[in-house]
């Protein structure tokens, strides 16, 4: 396994650097995984991305490098700590800076020659993938480049990429490894392939990092798929718009990030109190207010199991990992078509903007649910009580029934209300819900240890960094560690989590937050005590080193 940073300012083409990197690495065999570290301007700053590549299964990023790509100085400055002494730093030679593994080469000069001074970034690629030992052809080359780069450019950057595999030697043996059917996507751009083969019919958005490519990737499909994708004013309008095809029948769903989501709060009961079924996307970055637009938090989660006033059901998914995003993604859309609730899907920065190779993932793993066909016997009532709790919809333009739903109280058929009685029978039909929605929770998955001394537990994201931590916990032999990683996080699933704590002789939840939201919640619901927490809010993410380092560092 070997990892490679990419750093420049923004604007230097560290993008489009990595995403040829990545198709390359695929070609080669290898697995993928890519964090990008990104600053919220379009020029300047210092951006980087990491590169994790080999024959095994990247479960995240890792802080150690085998290589870095340095567009400018800053670069080097910042991440040579991290460089092992084997390594190589690749840049240009009119970049300053002392240190025994550079490898300077005349990557502007190279690219001026051949007619464009800004593939010089392409030339540092060749490079990389010598030093790699990536075998590399024109053909090859040229079908890597046109994915990323416009046509016009593809040419000149071709000849440039060569130019700078033959001006060096080989570093490193890159095992050829057999990947099999792979795809290479970001969290972001499964959730809104697992949305399409969920079947749904219209999105609405307004644009939100770290939400915004789902918005760019349904757009794109629109027209092929066949469904409605909706630039909307605001994250107001979005989701009504969203409100309003469920209403019609429509599968909709819609995105955005915790500031938008804040808008959306009253829609959200409005959806609770309608029993309109819609999922919404949170893809969660550090607050308050605009916070750090482009960095990641977990720090959403009990903000979006109490967002809007009063009670009602509703469901969180916290995606795990980008196969993980694709399937809950198709799960979420069912539960909210099942229930007639909303279903709120909760990704982060880290997890929506990196990349990964993986399987090719099949929709027929999760059947589309299909509501019961029931005949309407007198009047329509959209708000029938029934022993479930679940009421048969009709939609808008069906000649049996007139389809009435209100924000106000109301009664079975969608009328105004404010007797006393009524009440307590719609919220008893609501909330009745909850309890079937339980048998539908999924429990937290458990990595390493079945019956480990020390539980670690985490939720979302957490899940690749966790289980390379766990990993290398145990490598140690000193104790038996495991831990569990939540997805569904409300209603919470409580079996596995008290079955597992009961035998542990510690129990720990890391967190990307300020104060250990999972942690609050679990106490809230079982009663259970945290021994410790390992907690990370500075906008980046903990890496399955770090995870082990602290866990050892706090005695566990």
């Amino acid at each position: 396994m070997y990892n490679l940073l990419v750093g420049g300012a923004a604007g230097q083409g560290v993008e489009s650097a990595v995403s040829a990197l990545e198709y390359f690495f695929k070609q080669a065999g290898s697995q993928v995984f890519t964090m990008r570290d990104l600053m919220s301007r379009i020029r300047g700053g210092h951006n980087f991305s990491r590169v994790r590549f080999g024959t095994q299964v990247p479960k995240g990023h890792s802080e150690r490098l085998d290589g870095i790509i340095a567009l400018n100085e800053e670069t080097v400055a910042l991440h040579r700590e991290s460089l092992s002494s084997e390594g190589f730093i690749l840049m240009d030679s009119a970049i300053k800076g002392e240190d025994p593994r550079i490898i300077r080469l005349d990557m502007a000069q190279i690219a001026k020659t051949l007619g464009n001074a800004r593939a010089a970034g392409s030339v540092a690629v060749g490079a990389a993938l010598k030093l790699f030992g990536v075998t590399l052809d024109e053909e090859r080359v040229k079908a890597v480049l046109g994915r990323v780069l416009r046509p016009e450019h593809v040419d000149i950057n071709v000849k440039a990429a060569l130019a700078g595999y033959e001006a060096v030697p080989k570093r490193f043996e890159l095992a050829e490894g057999e990947a099999g059917e792979q795809m290479l996507l970001t969290g972001n751009r499964a959730i809104a392939l697992g949305a399409l083969a969920a079947d749904v019919q219209y999105y609405a958005a307004y644009p939100m990092s770290p939400s915004t490519s789902i918005l760019e990737s349904l757009a794109q499909w629109a027209q092929e798929a066949g469904i409605v994708v909706e630039q909307a004013e605001d994250e107001i309008a979005a989701i009504n718009m969203a409100l309003g095809a469920s209403y019609a029948g429509a599968r909709a769903m819609t995105g955005t990030s915790g500031g938008g989501l804040s808008l959306m709060v009253e829609a959200i009961g409005f959806a609770g109190m309608a029993e309109l079924p819609v999922v919404i996307v949170d893809a969660q970055r550090p607050g308050p207010a605009t916070g750090l637009p482009t960095r990641t938090e977990q720090s959403d989660l009990k903000f979006v199991i109490s967002a809007a006033q009063g009670e009602f059901p509703r469901m969180v998914i916290a995606v795990r990992n980008h196969e993980d995003a694709f399937y809950q993604t198709m799960r979420a859309m069912n539960l909210a078509e099942k229930y007639q609730i909303p279903v709120l899907l909760l990704t982060d920065q880290y997890l929506a903007d990196a990349t990964a190779s993986i399987p090719l993932p099949d929709p027929d793993l999760i059947p589309r649910y299909e509501e019961p066909k029931t005949a309407i016997q007198g009047e329509y009532a959209r708000y029938r009580y029934t022993k479930s709790g679940i009421s048969p919809r009709r939609f808008p333009g069906d000649k049996e029934a007139l389809v009435n739903i209100d924000s106000d109280e109301h009664n079975e058929y969608g009328h105004i209300i404010e007797d006393s009685e009524t009440r307590v029978r719609m919220m008893d039909k609501r909330m009745g819900k909850i309890k079937l929605l339980e048998a539908d929770l999924q429990e937290p998955e458990t990595l390493g240890e079945e019956k480990p001394q020390v539980l670690l537990l985490g939720w979302g994201s957490m899940h690749g960094p966790l289980q390379e931590a766990v990993a290398l916990l145990n490598g140690s032999g000193e104790k038996r560690y495991g831990a569990l990683v939540f997805g569904d996080v409300w209603p919470l699933p409580k079996a596995r989590l008290l079955e597992a704590a009961s035998g542990a002789k510690a129990v720990l939840n890391v967190e990307q937050n300020y104060t250990g939201q999972l942690a609050g919640l679990i106490r809230e619901e079982t009663g259970l005590e945290m021994d410790a927490s390992i907690l990370r809010f500075d906008g980046r993410q903990m890496s399955g080193e770090e995870i082990a380092q602290r866990v050892k560092k706090e005695g566990f």
